[in-house]
């Protein structure tokens, strides 16, 4: 509130709006010629009191302009210093009001990391808004938990110019796969937008991954797309594909921008958006400590009648399932949230846990929960069973044991850091790593630790595997261990020979079988290992695997899945790679880290894209398949040749069955 204490008598009153920063600021400037003494307190107190009044909102038509980033990938070579000088560029322009921030903040995803990112943008001078990317998602030590923790959300919604900006992610997490959005995002999302006080609000959307699967694997795009497309959405703003791009999302402008990153040039670089008398939306590269350079696209901000279009674009096809009819759904039962594990089996139950914390128990003839146990934050590990007991871990930071019968805590073991790796039972032994540096024996009974491996150089995710004396697991450190089951003292490490963390052997399941190990790691190569020393016996790189591996009941055969549209069998007894069968199944391009099943002859796997495969174990031949959605199938649980048990990104825990 100005007061301006010197003019004529009689006092006049002159209220005045202006815009600073989005906020409406009533300056309220009161004449007299008198000092003030004199002025009448009884006006002077209605006065202020009309200061004080809700002021009304600003409405579309402002100009203003903001910095848009993207793909700042804090953790790579330049990360840090590329968003170092974008910061100290933004806080040198005195015209913008506020920054976003589409997604791949780190580069893995770490605690360090993300803390980092946060303190450097929190020397931005105006507000700055952020989601993840599936940089931050994917190859995370907290499932992304440490991304809410440390920005408070990992979503937004703010209001500017007569504009509501929402911000949301689409994973995914822990796996590679497909960009999709969870079902926890989904249900916010619709949420908010029905409680918006005017429906008819024009909403700008920002989120990391085009809303196009043709830039990239996107499994259920549609689903936000459908639900936007209700409203007044006028534009979407996205990052992922690290260059400039335009498009239409089904109608609506659709904008990619650049990463922050500067590649082969000498500076990294990013965006700002000007939005003119709110009706049009221009986009200006800028060089940090440099210039802007002329604008490269516009688009015009209004409102689209894409409602009545919807049945031009795809949507999901079924269709296929006819070719084998007596393959349904027996139950499904829907938890609402993100699950990115595997169910344990124990006796007629399937015990399975979700991004909302939660452990179900379910009856395998119903579906039903027969318990459920409540953790503190996301289970994105896969259980396992011993006796009366099932033991898995959570983001909170604690390894649990409860009786599998009733779910009742029997013991709880606390580490310093989120926990998504799955633990392995073996001889009253609970094996499992973590996210803190540690992999860790505990004694099944009591939870009481055996012993401690602290010499990790990076996270667990995988289910390690017991085999000859030695437990067998991969890190994101590069390296694939082998440590004494009794000691836990370091018997061999492997690495590859394509260097990066990237290329870790830490997603893939080990197996082992006359006297080799076998592992699949991003590098795309199926290796054998020998059991007792860690040297190659074989090594091949001519079938583009991924992560992707199983084992025969037998041990004679292990299962591999390529990255476009084969499977295929090799010997576990040959020191070469002595191929057994190959198949053709035509699924496409696959990149899904579950592991393959076999059960009394029967392989079963499924896609990134919901389509679950059964195999014969002989020939490879294609026994049945069905497709279960879109979303990313984790790894399924057979429970004979004719009903498999899975799990999906969706939140549905489901029971197919062949009926003959």
């Amino acid at each position: 509130m100005l007061i301006d204490l010197r003019c004529v008598h009689p006092p006049n009153i002159r209220l005045m709006h202006r815009v600073c920063r989005g906020r409406l600021v009533c300056l309220f400037k009161i004449s007299c010629g008198k000092p003030l003494l004199r002025f009448s307190r009884a006006l002077l107190a209605l006065a202020l009191a009309f200061v004080f009044l809700p002021l009304p909102p600003v409405i579309a038509g402002e100009s203003f302009r903001f910095a848009w980033l993207s793909d700042t990938h804090v953790g790579s070579t330049t990360g840090e210093e590329d968003l170092r000088a974008s910061v100290r560029d933004i806080n040198s322009q005195t015209n913008l009001s506020f920054v976003v921030l589409s997604g791949d903040v780190t580069e893995y995803g770490s605690r360090e990391q993300f803390q980092l990112a946060k303190e450097i943008l929190d020397e931005l001078k105006v507000p700055s808004h952020v989601v993840p990317g599936n940089h931050d998602t994917k190859w995370s030590e907290s499932g992304a938990t440490d991304f809410p923790r440390i920005w408070k959300d990992d979503r937004f919604v703010f209001e500017y110019g007569g504009f509501r900006f929402i911000g949301l992610h689409e994973g995914p997490l822990m796996k590679m796969g497909d960009g999709h959005w969870a079902p926890q995002d989904v249900r916010w999302l619709e949420t908010l937008l029905k409680k918006m006080p005017d429906p008819n609000q024009p909403l700008i959307f920002i989120t990391h991954y085009p809303l196009d699967p043709s830039f990239d694997g996107f499994a259920n795009y549609y689903v936000v797309l459908d639900l936007l497309k209700q409203y007044n959405i006028q534009a979407f703003l996205c990052g992922h594909i690290h260059r400039y791009s335009k498009g239409s999302f089904e109608g609506i402008p659709g904008v990619m921008g650049r990463s922050n990153l500067r590649g082969s040039a000498p500076q990294g670089g990013y965006t700002i958006v000007e939005v003119q008398d709110g009706h049009t939306m221009t986009f200006f590269e800028r060089t940090p400590g440099g210039s802007t350079h002329a604008s490269w696209h516009s688009i015009v901000l209004q409102r689209h009648d894409v409602t009545s279009e919807t049945n031009k674009f795809p949507r999901p096809d079924f269709s296929s399932n006819a070719r084998f009819p007596n393959v349904k759904e027996r139950w499904h039962y829907d938890t609402g949230w993100t699950i990115a594990s595997t169910p344990a089996i124990w006796n007629d139950s399937a015990i399975i846990g979700d991004a909302s914390g939660t452990v179900y128990c379910l009856s395998l003839a119903s579906g039903q929960p027969n318990w459920q146990f409540k953790t503190r934050n996301a289970v994105y590990c896969t259980p396992d069973t011993a006796g009366d007991t099932v033991v898995f871990a959570s983001a909170d930071g604690n390894v649990y044991a409860l009786k599998a019968a009733t779910g009742k805590e029997v013991w709880r073991f606390k580490t310093d850091r989120p926990i998504v790796a799955s633990p392995r039972i073996a001889e009253g032994v609970v094996y499992l790593g973590a996210s803190d540096g540690h992999f860790r024996a505990l004694d099944l009974a009591s939870g009481r630790l055996r012993w401690d491996f602290d010499r990790l150089g990076g996270f667990v995710e995988t289910k390690p595997l017991v085999y000859g004396g030695k437990v067998v697991f991969g890190a994101w450190d590069q390296h694939l261990y082998a440590l004494d089951a009794k000691t836990g003292k370091l018997a061999w490490k492997w690495q590859g020979d394509k260097r990066g963390t990237m290329y870790s052997p830490a997603a893939c399941w080990p197996v082992g079988a006359n006297g080799k190990i076998f592992v699949v790691a991003p590098d795309r190569r199926l290796t054998a290992l020998d059991a007792n020393t860690g040297d190659i016996i074989w090594r091949t790189g001519s079938y583009t695997v991924r992560e992707s591996i199983g084992i025969s009941q037998d041990q004679s055969r292990i299962y591999v899945r390529a990255m476009q549209d084969f499977f295929y069998a090799f010997s576990t007894a040959a020191n070469h790679p002595e191929k057994i069968w190959e198949l053709n199944a035509a699924f496409g391009y696959d990149i899904n880290s579950a592991m393959l099943s076999e059960k009394d002859g029967v392989v079963f796997y499924g896609t990134k894209n919901g389509l679950l495969f059964a195999l014969d174990a002989q020939t490879g031949t294609i026994k049945w398949q069905h497709k279960t959605g879109v979303g990313l199938l984790n790894t399924v649980v057979p429970l004979s040749t004719t009903r498999v048990v899975t799990t999906d990104f969706d939140g549905r825990v489901a029971l197919i069955e062949e009926r003959k």
